[in-house]
């Protein structure tokens, strides 16, 4: 069972602290990396040796964020600190090895597992990035272009460019601060939801292609299976934002995208509108997140797991 600290708390922590490891999720998002970079920057601005790790290869779209960020030897970490990590499953295999071991966890998922010795958690936050801000704040270290940088890509992935209903007067304050430090918005903006490689276009017309709809047309699950992956030449970094698609069809409450993996289980986004909790869905299933977005993993083979899906989302909604 994790402390419960405040802002103060967890920056005091992380003051005091030296060799610090900040862990990222596996299939790493805007929100997580934009998180872990922010508050890298922000320690080495303090002297402190810190790096920034991720279990899986970080998807080119984000090499912005990293750009001048001081390169540090490697070192044996004497406090961990995981951003934007509700549950150790979400790190992935090389970062594993640390799952008992999290000296400090800043997340902003209601679904957190408490298994960090210090949590500093701020569900109502639209981002992680927002409450590393407010830590950044409290470390007296000066927010430059490169953090604003970080922070402000954490906002806009987590809010879908400022589109879902976690968006609220305080995030688009936070977001028009880190402006005032110059960020580029229009290249983030564009980087993260426009641009689209022709696989990926393929890949999407694949997926839709197989969806299909359940429980009176409310619940629409749409399959990425790995030959369709290889058909398409799609890579890792045009897997983001796939999930949305089933949700945006009308009349659809629930909208699942489940992506197969190389071991037959099936990695599975939840997306949900005002009718239906995404949390919830996925806590069934071992998983969680937020009210209208959230993940879990689920077995295979595919009828299996659609099966498995159906029963949760139904359990939810009342069928």
């Amino acid at each position: 069972m994790s402390e419960r600290v405040s802002i103060s708390q967890a920056a005091a922590a992380l003051r005091e602290a030296d060799k610090i490891l900040i862990m990222t999720h596996h299939y790493p998002d805007g929100d997580t990396l934009g998180s872990g970079v922010a508050l890298c920057r922000a320690l080495h601005k303090l002297g402190k040796t810190a790096r920034v790790e991720c279990s899986d290869p970080i998807p080119e779209k984000y090499d912005y964020i990293f750009a001048n960020l001081q390169e540090t030897a490697w070192f044996e970490p004497e406090f961990i600190c995981a951003v934007d990590i509700a549950d150790t499953r979400l790190l992935g295999e090389k970062l594993s090895v640390y799952a008992d071991g999290v000296s400090l966890c800043i997340d902003h998922h209601g679904s957190n597992t408490l298994y960090a010795q210090k949590l500093l958690l701020i569900p109502e936050y639209a981002a992680t990035t927002m409450i590393i801000t407010e830590v950044i704040r409290a470390l007296d270290v000066e927010i430059d272009r490169e953090i604003a940088t970080a922070v402000y890509t954490g906002i806009a992935t987590d809010t879908g460019c400022f589109k879902y209903s976690n968006t609220t007067s305080y995030t688009l304050r936070m977001a028009a601060d880190m402006l005032d430090y110059g960020v580029d918005s229009e290249m983030i903006n564009r980087t993260m939801f426009d641009i689209k490689s022709r696989a990926r276009i393929e890949l999407e017309r694949l997926a839709l292609d197989n969806m299909r709809f359940y429980l009176g047309d409310r619940c629409a699950i749409m399959c990425i299976m790995t030959d369709m992956i290889e058909k398409s030449g799609a890579d890792e970094d045009d897997m983001e934002g796939l999930a949305p698609l089933p949700r945006q069809i009308e009349g659809v409450w629930v909208g699942v995208t489940m992506r197969e993996k190389r071991d037959g289980t099936f990695k599975v986004s939840v997306r949900t509108g005002s009718h239906a909790d995404a949390s919830a869905i996925c806590v069934l299933l071992g998983g969680g997140g937020h009210v209208q977005a959230a993940g879990c993993m689920i077995d295979g083979p595919v009828d299996k797991a659609i099966e498995t899906m159906l029963g949760a989302v139904g359990k939810v909604i009342g069928e």
